[in-house]
């Protein structure tokens, strides 16, 4: 918990690493994830580092895994059962991996090109096929298309090309020449426009389409082919037939002079296809076992590989010693995993055989620490909500662990319904608990990620709305009555109250409260179920759930402006608690506290009897300011109460505004004779925190008084009032404003709540109500219609797109009105150097 609250005390390391033994104490550093490296060789480019040749290796297998993978992905070879993680693979035995995945790479790859050319040869075929069995029909129907009578002209085609035919190019003496081909069916039209433009009509075109699907051997996909034949008439058309086949991309084919010609050749064309499909089978039975042969190892080398990449990586950022037989690194660890670092180096040196041990060392330093904050599989989800608004400064308060109640709560409050809420926490508690499945984890779309990895904020927020439905009593709109209802009708009759012409007579009648036996006590959890009778339950549950919004939003500022004061103690600031801390929390508290205040003494002094009577709170707020006209006052003494606590609010603002600042500038221009050491306590602004680690380092190294008088005497030369002072007037400014805008940006809560209740209500009036209504012995067949709507429409709007309208809500309060209380969130995560948090260009790629 103390982890989670303040996140881990960081501190600065030096590795000093043997050269034989830097490899294997990096690699088991990796494995554990302790440390964030830091590059010593800044200046240097990143071709001109030591190991850049061996990273070149590993990109180079990284290429041919990639292929590798590609070609067991096109096969839809699965991946191996279970998590593979093999230790990084030593230098020595890098060259056989290389050796084996080139060896694989060649091998698969003349498989692959003898398999696509065959597959070519075998489109051509078939190709070759179709066009001879279908222009077999264009000769057969031009023959019996043939005139009867003999025409003489001398350039019939000219006049009559429609009905052009080969017995009229005959009759000429023309020497005809047949081109034949397939085509694509989309280009049929413009090639034919193009022959009869380029040609002028000294061709004929006969085309039919294929029925068959023929594969595209560029894309691959399945296409509809036409097969043409035409026939034209000198060499020079014949010429310009042929180059226009070839801008079109269509596929040509000899075309046989006679039928006994083309009969051998159709036959000789089965029995190469019979053949074809024989060697494809075999091909394709060799490249499946080669392939599986690769897939038992490629998930292994693509671990190794990355492994070993990130380690020649690392050792790129650590620089050499004078003598260049010892690599010195520098890492942020955290202290708590020192020992755990110096067992990790001892065992690195034992794998090596080095003879002398490689060791760390603490060393002090003036560099804010990155933040770390451990997190298990629940509490992640609420901090990467935290982390979204920036990353906490190094030990300040975390909201995270507040946020685990606050947010779910909140959001529970805009969502409350039993139904709903239930639903969700059912969808939540199906995710955790398959939530190792791999098919649920490593899926490629990303809206179902978001809501795998959220699942446990899914759950808590399920959870708090079905507390806050039961609040509401709302379940699908409807109100559950478990302990009986406090209000009684009878005790209205009894007391002669009502009559029956008033029963005729009147609509609406109205319960009261006052008569003896109407009004028998509170529901016992959240509001009576009579409410959802009422005509005028809107009006009431307005005023009930506005004053709630209005007390949730105090208390959940007030208790942000509390967490500041962890901060002001643990970074030594102890007059921020009086200068920043205690005004900011009057100003709050003698203003929107009052308020909180008068809402409670509304409620709990005012009875059904003197209801009427009561005064408006939000009048006497506003008269708290305005001092407009007396108002019935809610309790003795108000006034001068109200006219206090406003002078200590107006008050608190410029010492808000000039306390720190005026502050500070006393403390740096004329407290030097309070002495350097205390002054060393006294922290300028931004590096408080800094000045504490520098202290305890120093204290660790044995630093003298001396060092700390001179680190006193830069920091009293670097402060800047009118920068101290122009920081806090915005502060001072962005606070006050913002407590009357935040106080009223939690009506949100009442607002959406509002909105929920309404169009769940809606939902079921238009929908659920009308199949219910059905008296008929049609109305249960109409009623499965109707609940499926009704289910659908539940789901789509009221728990996703309400759920969502909820979530970013919550999700503004808390980064808007909670934690710029006292959360920076302008720190620098800490990132440390582990395996298992690599990135992979195959899992970007869909390959792994």
């Amino acid at each position: 918990m103390g982890s989670l609250l303040r996140g881990e005390e960081m501190c600065l390391a030096q590795l000093f690493l043997q050269s034989g033994s830097a490899y294997d104490c990096i690699n088991e550093l990796g494995e554990l994830g302790l440390v964030e490296f830091r590059d010593l060789n800044p200046s240097v480019n990143a071709f001109q580092r030591k190991h850049v040749n061996e990273i070149k290796k590993c990109e180079e297998m990284e290429r041919i895994l990639g292929y590798l993978l590609r070609e067991v992905k096109k096969a839809d070879i699965s991946q191996p059962e279970g998590d593979v993680n093999p230790v990084a693979p030593l230098p020595k035995h890098v060259m056989a991996i290389m050796e084996q995945l080139q060896r694989l790479e060649v091998e698969l790859g003349e498989v692959t090109r003898n398999k696509e050319k065959l597959q070519r040869n075998l489109l051509e075929l078939t190709e070759y096929t179709h066009m001879l069995r279908t222009t077999r029909n264009f000769v057969q129907r031009t023959t019996e298309r043939e005139p009867l009578q003999v025409q003489y002209e001398e350039f019939p085609f000219l006049e009559k090309d429609t009905m052009m035919d080969y017995s009229s190019m005959q009759r000429l003496g023309a020497k005809l020449g047949f081109v034949s081909g397939l085509i694509q069916r989309t280009k049929i039209e413009a090639f034919e426009r193009m022959l009869w433009r380029v040609c002028k009509g000294y061709t004929i075109l006969s085309h039919a389409e294929v029925e068959e699907y023929l594969e595209n051997p560029d894309t691959g996909e399945p296409t509809k082919s036409v097969v043409f034949l035409i026939s034209y008439w000198g060499d020079q058309i014949g010429q310009k037939v042929k180059k226009i086949c070839d801008c079109y991309h269509c596929h040509l084919y000899p075309y046989p002079s006679s039928n006994e010609e083309r009969n051998d050749v159709v036959e000789g064309l089965r029995t190469r296809i019979q053949d074809l499909h024989t060697v494809l089978h075999r091909t394709d039975d060799y490249l499946k076992q080669v392939l599986i042969k690769a897939s038992e190892s490629v998930y292994t080398w693509v671990i190794q590989v990355k492994k070993m990449k990130a380690i020649y990586f690392i050792l790129n950022l650590c620089s050499f010693d004078v003598t260049n037989k010892c690599l010195i690194a520098e890492v942020w660890c955290p202290v708590d995993d020192i020992p755990t670092l110096r067992r990790a180096l001892e065992e690195g040196s034992r794998k090596s055989g080095a003879t002398v041990p490689s060791f760390v060392n603490r060393i002090p330093t003036n560099d804010t620490p990155p933040t770390l904050i451990r997190t298990n599989k629940f509490t992640s989800g609420f901090q990467n909500i935290v982390d979204a608004y920036g990353v906490g400064n190094y030990r300040e308060v975390n909201p995270a662990p507040f946020t685990i109640i606050t947010f779910p709560f909140l959001f529970a409050v805009m969502f409350g319904d039993l139904g709903h809420g239930a639903i969700m926490a059912l969808f939540a508690l199906w995710m955790v608990l398959y939530e190792n499945n791999r098919k649920l984890k490593n899926t490629r779309n990303e809206i179902w990620n978001t809501f795998f990895e959220g699942r446990y904020i899914i759950l808590m927020m399920g959870l708090f709305s079905i507390y806050t439905g039961l609040i509401y009593n709302d379940c699908f709109s409807k109100s559950l009555n478990i302990f009986g209802s406090g209000w009684s009708v009878k005790a209205m009759f009894d007391a002669e109250v009502w009559k029956d012409p008033d029963i005729r007579g009147n609509r609406f009648l109205t319960l009261d409260p006052n008569v003896l036996g109407v009004f028998k006590g509170p529901y016992p959890l959240g509001i009576d179920p009579i409410w959802n009778l009422a005509t005028n339950r809107l009006t009431f549950l307005n005023s009930y759930k506005m004053k709630m919004s209005v007390i949730l939003g105090v208390i959940h500022m007030s208790f942000g402006v509390i967490l500041s004061t962890y901060n002001h103690l643990h970074f030594r600031k102890k007059h921020s608690l009086y200068l920043v801390f205690l005004p900011e929390l009057l100003f709050l508290l003698c203003l929107f506290g009052y308020l909180v205040f008068m809402i409670f003494y509304k409620w709990l002094v005012f009875t059904a009897e003197d209801s009427r009577q009561a005064p408006s709170v939000l009048l006497h707020f506003i008269n708290m300011f305005m001092q407009g006209d007396e108002v019935q006052p809610l309790f003795p003494g108000q006034k001068g109460l109200q006219v206090f606590l406003v002078v200590i609010a107006v008050l608190s603002v410029p010492v808000l505004l000039l306390g720190k600042p005026v502050y500070l500038y006393w403390l740096h221009n004329g407290s030097h004779r309070l002495g350097m050491y205390r002054g060393y306590e006294r922290v300028r602004r931004n590096s408080e925190e800094e000045l504490y680690l520098m202290r305890a380092h120093d204290m660790e190294e044995g630093s003298g008084h001396s060092d700390l008088s001179t680190s006193g005497e830069r920091q009293t030369e670097e402060f800047d009032f009118a920068d101290e002072f122009l920081h806090q007037a915005i502060h001072t400014i962005e606070y006050c404003l913002g407590c009357v805008s935040n106080t009223a940006s939690y009506l949100r809560l009442w607002a959406l709540s509002l909105a929920h209740a309404q169009l769940s209500e809606v939902l079921w009036t238009m929908v659920m109500r009308i199949g219910l209504q059905m008296d008929t012995s049609l109305g249960v067949f109409f009623l499965v219609p109707a609940f499926a709507v009704f289910a659908v429409l539940t789901v789509s709007i009221l728990l996703v797109m309400e759920g969502l309208s909820a979530f970013l809500h919550a999700l503004r309060l808390h980064w808007v009105e909670f934690q710029n209380k006292f959360y920076t969130g302008t720190g620098v995560k800490f990132c440390p150097f582990s395996f298992s948090q690599l990135p992979s260009s195959f899992e970007h790629d869909a390959l792994l």
